[in-house]
């Protein structure tokens, strides 16, 4: 039996505990804005999708040889199966689209663990601070132009 904590596997730990780290702390945002995707599940969309990454990568080391293999398609199914669990927290409220955010952050989580599940720490990093600027700084830039006079949402058009 083999070590289990060999240098490769402590490797996919760092991967898979910076993924969880870093949508853990998107989530805490989202519970700070009492939104209901919170710590808990944009932990597990970011780790998840390190996760799945990094099974990619260890399918290409034990399948290289065979025929049509091709490891990017588990990689490109993370943003179909994220795209769905999106797709469920999305819904009309009083003729109003709700959960539009929740889900791209959920998106953007993914993107986040993927890029940790690939060893791209600092473009994660960035990404994790990029994505904390937009829920935070431009809430309050956002909620200021709405309490701005010339704001009236009724007078939003619909530009489709």
């Amino acid at each position: 039996m083999e070590n289990i904590l060999n240098g490769a596997t402590l490797d996919i730990i760092l991967r898979l505990f910076v993924a969880l780290v870093l949508g853990m702390i998107i989530g805490t945002e989202r519970v700070w804005a009492h939104k209901t995707a919170g710590m808990r599940t944009y932990a597990l969309v970011s780790m998840g999708s390190a996760l799945f990454v990094v099974i990619s990568n260890e399918m290409v080391n034990y399948y290289a040889g065979f025929a049509g293999m091709n490891p990017l398609m588990i990689v490109s199914q993370i943003v179909v199966g994220i795209g769905f669990l999106g797709a469920g927290i999305i819904f009309n409220k009083d003729s109003k689209l709700v959960g539009l955010t929740t889900a791209t952050g959920l998106w953007v989580s993914a993107g986040i663990g993927m890029a940790c599940g690939l060893g791209l720490f600092s473009i994660a990093i960035i990404a994790t601070i990029l994505t904390l600027f937009i829920f935070i700084v431009l809430w309050f830039i956002e909620k200021g132009i709405k309490k701005s006079k010339y704001y009236k949402e009724d007078q939003i058009e619909d530009l489709g």
